[in-house]
């Protein structure tokens, strides 16, 4: 017991401390308690082989996909636009759509998707970006408790009383509680918001230092003003030549900058059914393919009489909203390079520096100065610090920040790759959420919660939501996993030495006699502490046993008091490291550690509170 108490309290102060990671800090605990002989072999490593594990890598890998396609995105975006001009219809809308994602998605994704998305309505309606963003990151917490899966703890208290022998918690079992607690947090922080969270005066703009995106790059350069989409017909004598038998760039001062083929529904084709190809010497034409050109004008209908091709989207061209839509940047990207003051390209055209037959990429636009130049793009001369704006394979304009050094490429290429969402593909992970869902709300579906989720994720990747599976992969946070499975393990070195049972044994005869609301309080306050100087999930992998043994000892109902320390462990607001999604808006929210405190210390106190009083009522003592 001495020894297992040691270990437990030096961890803790390697986790309040924050200088080793989280997860090693579980890995080391874990062996110590290996080499202690506190727990064998297989009890030690039962973490990693838990169903809550398992559950989470899918879910991590469910959540990337909802990111990646950019179905969450798309929603809120529709949603956040009703607020129109009010402040309180924004603040509504803003709790509203992220308590619901952080329902289904981690709350550290759902505030990395809301963020960008939140400041520019705030900036839209010059509502300042304090009062909005800390109620951003509350409100994904206070979401996460309405489903099984918003947040670990959920899952912790449900494996915990699973291995008692007790109910299965559903997947809406926590809905009930979960929608009370949004209401109470949504009410809290509008009037905290308005008291403590006023408009500093050296706030700063954070749109400014946000990088260009991708659609804004092609609109600032003016490439959709000479873009051209042209269709292959059956009867197209350009059928079955080459690029390099074409020769556009001599004969007709034209760029092909790629070819698309295959997509046989639109855009928002739900199995959309796209090949990009970028332009090389070697490509065939076929029959159906779409040529992008790039040019003016004249030079475009000539090459289209001249092969019979017909121009697709000719009456679109004046409207840049729309043609933007036929830019994509799935498998072909663009990025920005700035020449060096000693490139030896200094003086050379374009057509001369070869990019294309070097590196394989095309110079869609240069920016020199304040001037934009796009036209005739191939006999311009380059000048030192010209940015070009080129296009290519997002690996080839990867090679291009390694393989030289007369140019500095602006931004990660590979990086922004990864940024890119595949918005054809959002219905269709709307359709295999929707499925995960329904297997695990509706009891007549004999599948268990990590088997839905399981399918969920592998759906998501054998349906092409990601880029590919490295993809997929980098998508699950392996630190959590790694400290939750490692963590696991402790509760049972607590349990098997004793010291739940001596903690346990402390509440009851403390508290028990007061009565269970007492225990109760004890319960949710004791791990409400915790949690500030430790993770969330640690705290609930800790004081899950504890509630339950408590609990059993009195002959009460062990499922309110898990509850307790799943929103004990969960609604934690008085710091910025309680939660990553709190850390992640104190930089442009431009918060102060005490404006955690002022607003997150009541609201934290109050939820509590009541909590004690509402628990109780939707699952009684007895």
């Amino acid at each position: 017991m001495i020894t297992t108490i040691a270990i437990l309290v030096i961890a803790t102060i390697f986790f309040v401390n924050g200088k080793v990671r989280s997860d090693i800090v579980a890995l080391c605990a874990l062996i110590a308690l290996l080499i202690t002989h506190v727990l064998t072999v297989e009890e030690a490593l039962s973490g990693f082989s838990n169903s809550v594990i398992v559950m989470m890598v899918g879910l991590f890998i469910v959540s990337g996909a909802i990111l990646q396609t950019g179905l969450a995105k798309l929603i809120s975006a529709k949603m956040l636009k009703l607020a129109g001009k009010s402040e309180l219809k924004l603040y509504l809308l803003v709790m509203l759509v992220t308590a619901c994602l952080g329902g289904l998605v981690s709350n550290v994704g759902t505030v990395a998707l809301m963020l960008p998305i939140v400041v520019s309505m705030a900036s839209g309606i010059n509502m300042s970006v304090r009062k909005i963003l800390m109620p951003l990151a509350f409100a994904s917490s206070l979401g996460g408790m309405m489903t099984l899966i918003g947040t670990p703890p959920n899952l912790i208290i449900q494996q915990t009383l699973s291995n008692a022998g007790g109910q299965n918690l559903k997947f809406l079992t926590f809905l009930p509680v979960g929608f009370v607690c949004v209401l109470i947090g949504t009410v809290i922080l509008l009037i905290l918001s308005k008291i403590f969270l006023s408009k500093s005066d050296d706030e700063k703009e954070i749109g400014n230092k946000t990088r260009k995106s991708l659609n804004e790059l092609i609109r600032e350069y003016g490439v959709l003003n000479n873009l051209s989409r042209l269709k292959v017909k059956s009867f197209s004598s350009i059928q079955g030549k080459t690029i390099i038998d074409l020769d556009v760039r001599n004969k007709y001062n034209l760029n092909i900058l790629e070819i698309r083929r295959g997509n046989k529904g639109g855009q928002n084709n739900l199995f959309k059914n796209i090949e990009q190809k970028f332009v090389d010497k070697d490509i065939v034409i076929r029959k159906e393919d779409i040529l992008y050109v790039s040019g003016g004008k004249e030079f475009v209908h000539r090459f289209a009489k001249d092969f019979q091709l017909e121009v697709y989207d000719e009456e679109e061209r004046e409207l840049n909203d729309t043609a933007a839509d036929s830019m994509a940047f799935y498998d072909i990207g663009i990025a920005e390079i700035v020449l060096m003051p000693t490139s030896k390209l200094v003086n050379q055209s374009v057509k001369d520096a070869g990019f294309r037959d070097k590196y394989n990429v095309n110079v869609l636009g240069i920016q020199r100065k304040k001037e934009y130049l796009n036209e005739n793009i191939a006999d311009i001369k380059f000048h030192s610090n010209d940015v070009l704006l080129v296009q290519g394979t997002w690996q080839n304009i990867g090679r291009l920040s390694r393989d030289d050094s007369d140019w500095v490429v602006l931004g990660q290429p590979l990086e922004e790759a990864s940024k890119v969402t595949y918005d054809y593909k959002a219905p269709l992970v709307g359709v295999i959420m929707l499925l995960m869902v329904v297997m695990m709300v509706f009891d007549f579906i004999p599948i268990e919660p990590v088997t839905a989720v399981l399918i969920a994720s592998m759906l998501m990747i054998l349906t092409g939501c990601f880029r590919n599976v490295e993809a997929a992969y980098k998508t699950i946070n392996w630190e959590s996993i790694f400290l939750i499975g490692g963590m696991m393990p402790m509760s049972l070195a607590l349990e098997k030495t004793g010291v739940s049972t001596l903690i346990s044994d402390t509440l009851v005869s403390s508290l028990g006699n007061v009565g269970p609301y007492a225990l109760m309080a004890g319960i949710y306050f004791t791990t409400s502490f915790i949690t500030l100087f430790i993770s969330n999930t640690a705290t609930s992998v800790l004081m899950a046993p504890i509630a339950l043994s408590s609990a059993t000892s009195l002959g009460l109902n062990p499922v309110p008091f898990l509850f307790a320390v799943t929103y004990g462990a969960s609604m934690c607001f008085v710091s910025p490291f309680s939660t990553p999604a709190n850390a992640l808006v104190m930089t442009p929210g431009q918060y102060s550690f005490m404006d955690y405190v002022k607003v997150g210390g009541p609201m934290q106190l109050i939820i509590g509170v009541i909590m004690v009083f509402i628990l109780p009522m939707f699952f009684p003592f007895k």
